[in-house]
């Protein structure tokens, strides 16, 4: 799985987040902390764009508040050819 990795600060951490999922190119998401420990990991499926959505985003935003620093870890889909 080709896989993507973004670091950003806690304030941003959601409107990366939201920004992945608006691509449509993401299969997973995985958040870790500054030292590399995952705190939370989730698909992204079509429903996750819809309704479900909104409670991941509220955890993401809740999480944002308490992280300085974070990494995205990013796995992409990968096109059938």
């Amino acid at each position: 799985m080709p896989k993507e990795t973004y670091k950003v600060s806690g304030d941003k951490l959601l409107t990366k987040i939201k920004q992945i999922i608006k691509e449509g190119n993401a299969r997973k998401i995985i958040i870790k902390n500054e030292e590399g420990k995952k705190l939370i990991e989730f698909p992204i499926t079509i429903g996750a764009i819809g309704v479900l959505a909104a409670p991941l985003i509220a955890a993401v935003g809740a999480m944002a508040a308490l992280l300085t620093n974070c990494e995205i870890e990013v796995e992409k889909k990968v096109s059938k050819k």
